[in-house]
């Protein structure tokens, strides 16, 4: 399946977005996490336009070249999800299968929560329910030491820092989970282009939701967790179910770690088929 990179326009901004499949295909909609690009999703983006779906992943906002702003409110959650949905309706699209990653996730659980009508499925990997975070992050000490990063991205120099040791500690920690060489160089050539990094660690410092407010979402729903996912524990990922009040499905990748994606492309791509597919 060939893989087509286009500009999407959206509003001030342009954003770099892999598609695949017919266009009449039922869109799929891929939001990348931290610190990865639209590179983590290229083989789900040919599976899923191979099976007749259409399916797009964009670089977000501080990724993308032509959507990089400096001020850390440009950041703030309502505009990244306004992101998600002005590429959507450039493309036409007002009704879509959301699938996310890591802080993509976060994305997808918050669209699917307020806007129900325009999400066909859901299909999240790693980041467990806003609310479920939550109550981890409060209730399980094990959780708050795991998302130790949520600070440290915060502190004053943490950007400044983490350019100076270009980018060591992300590679670091890509490869402790798993992440093939390769993939982690694509990334990382990618954070260092001029205001890259910047604009993806303000992701972090942007935030200010309460996650504890987001209600449970309405939509069948695929959420997959790995056993040795360093940044999200078990407490965190069962905890999900009580806040999907539709068709769950909760599966576990033995031996991933955060970004099974990178570690288990065949499989995940599996199971997003699967999952749309029922229903579509």
């Amino acid at each position: 399946m060939t893989i087509e990179t286009r500009e999407i326009a959206v509003g001030e901004f342009t954003f770099t977005t892999d598609l695949a499949g017919p266009a009449d295909g039922a869109p799929v909609l891929l939001l990348h996490g931290f610190p990865e690009t639209r590179h983590m999703w290229r083989r789900q983006v040919a599976a899923l336009g191979d099976a007749g779906f259409r399916a797009m992943a964009p670089d977000q906002r501080g990724y993308s070249r032509g959507a990089r702003p400096t001020d850390v409110t440009d950041y703030a959650t309502d505009r990244l999800i306004a992101d998600a949905a002005g590429i959507m309706a450039t493309l036409g699209y007002e009704r879509w299968h959301q699938v996310g990653h890591d802080w993509g996730g976060q994305l997808s659980w918050l669209i699917a929560a307020a806007y129900p009508e325009k999400v066909l499925s859901l299909n999240v990997l790693s980041r467990p329910h806003p609310a479920a975070f939550a109550r981890a992050m409060r209730d399980d000490t094990q959780q708050a030491s795991r998302s130790g990063h949520h600070r440290a991205f915060r502190e004053d120099d943490a950007v400044v820092r983490m350019r100076a040791a270009e980018l060591k500690p992300l590679r670091d920690a890509l490869a402790r989970q798993g992440v093939p060489a390769a993939d982690v160089d694509v990334y990382c050539k990618q954070l260092m282009q001029p205001g890259a990094i910047e604009g993806a660690m303000n992701w972090y410092r942007a935030t200010g939701l309460n996650a504890v407010d987001v209600p449970p979402v309405s939509v069948r729903t695929l959420y997959v967790w790995g056993t040795q996912d360093a940044t999200v524990g078990r407490r965190a990922a069962e905890l999900t179910a009580e806040y999907v009040a539709a068709r769950y499905r909760f599966v576990e990748i033995e031996g991933a770690g955060h970004f099974s994606v990178d570690q288990f492309p065949d499989r995940v791509s599996a199971l997003l088929l699967d999952h749309i597919k029922d229903g579509a």
